[in-house]
């Protein structure tokens, strides 16, 4: 297998060893898969909880049985990490609290989480000469320079001045009370470190900023398969609602515009970086789709529809319902208007380019959380119950 996959550059990829934190999750469970079943790479795959990679843990007989070896620890207090990191070649970081229920209700937890628990990965890679991919956000952009601008403005209408460019566009976050913004904050601020590192020290890294990653096992399913009480992300908050026949509520009216990307899609460009780190390093890469933008109640409208078709259920009459910020996510919150990435330097050092439509990819969600959710209400059916 190493010898036939060549990199970008025509040359042979090699394998190497992974420490992969946060690989339980949503996207470390793909990046898994990707890895397990299309590379020759080890990985150690560090996480509190294995649920979503379970299938790639167990049996011994499977065909990558010997290249993924789960680490269950927490890296706020885990002596191990720095071991860990020690044995691989590249440190992937996928942990943070990435909830934006929490961002202005657990400001504390989401700025140690997210900034604090992530300095002493940097550092370890660092002083042990280990390169680092670090996975930050399209939040740490905040507010877009066209929010600003008067609603008449004709300006409001070109793209320099809404469009996310990496190495040209600012970071505008909200006021201080506006704890929204405790999350963005703290991912820039780990950005700015990783980037200062690399200039002062050598390290070799990666920035990641996610624009909206799409698919099955993303989130959860309040009481299915997380906690059953919380508010998880847009396209997870309205999977719960179809699935439970409630109205989907848009926030502020929903006029909120987002970009969503296919989780295969994205995992895609991942392992571009993973193997060519010499078109990589250094580089902070939008991973999203902007072909695939909508406002939050033009996605309602099209999850609705899709998923109908995924469920064979009639739609509700009533099938969304409006509420303010305030009400849903609590004081201290606010948002930013637009999230849509310029794709120029993935595309120049990558090549990579995202293929999946809004519509596909949403019907491929659906399906999952469909089957997911029809599985876990018949398990909890055929529970004894006590006398």
């Amino acid at each position: 297998m190493a010898a036939s996959r060549m990199d970008l550059d025509g040359r042979p990829i090699k394998p190497i060893t992974i420490c992969m934190i946060g690989a339980g999750g949503f996207i470390g469970s793909h990046l898994c898969e990707k890895l397990m079943s299309e590379t020759p790479h080890k990985v150690l795959a560090l996480d509190v909880y294995n649920d979503k990679i379970k299938h790639l843990l167990e049996p011994d007989a499977l065909p990558w049985a010997g290249r993924i070896q789960f680490h269950r620890l927490n890296i706020k207090h885990d002596s191990r990490l720095e071991g860990l990191i020690k044995m691989a070649d590249l440190t992937i970081n996928l942990a943070a609290i990435c909830t934006p229920a929490d961002y202005n209700t657990r400001p504390l937890d989401t700025i140690y989480s997210n900034f604090i628990d992530a300095l002493p990965v940097v550092k370890y890679c660092s002083e042990n000469n280990k390169r680092l991919i670090h996975f930050s956000t399209c939040e740490v952009y905040g507010k877009t320079i066209q929010s600003f601008l008067p609603k008449d403005s004709p300006l409001r209408q070109d793209p320099a001045y809404y469009v996310l460019k990496e190495d040209v566009s600012p970071c505008i976050f909200g006021s201080i009370e506006k704890q929204r913004w405790s999350y963005a904050c703290a991912k820039q601020l780990i950005e700015r470190l990783i980037y200062a590192e690399g200039a002062e020290n050598g390290l070799e890294f990666t920035i990641v900023r996610p624009f909206n990653w799409i698919g099955p096992r993303m989130d959860f399913i309040p009481g299915i398969d997380g906690p059953s009480e919380g508010v998880p992300r847009v396209l997870a908050c309205f999977s719960n609602n179809l699935l439970r026949r409630e109205p989907l509520k848009l926030v502020d009216g929903g006029q909120s515009q987002r970009t969503f990307v296919y989780i295969k899609d994205a995992i895609e460009a991942v392992l571009l970086m993973i193997e060519n780190p010499g078109r990589a390093n250094g580089h902070i890469f939008n991973v999203g789709n902007p072909n695939n933008e909508v406002t939050v109640r033009q996605l309602a409208e099209m999850m609705t529809k899709v998923y109908t078709k995924v469920s064979g259920e009639s739609a509700l009459e009533t099938p969304t319902i409006d509420v303010s910020a305030k009400e849903f996510y609590g004081e201290g919150y606010d948002d930013s208007d637009k999230r849509i990435p310029d794709m120029t330097i993935i595309n120049k050092q990558l090549g990579w380019n995202p293929k999946t439509s809004l519509w596909d990819l949403l019907e491929s969600t659906l399906t999952y959380q469909h089957r997911t959710y029809a599985e876990a209400i018949k398990k909890s059916m055929a529970k004894p119950t006590s006398s």
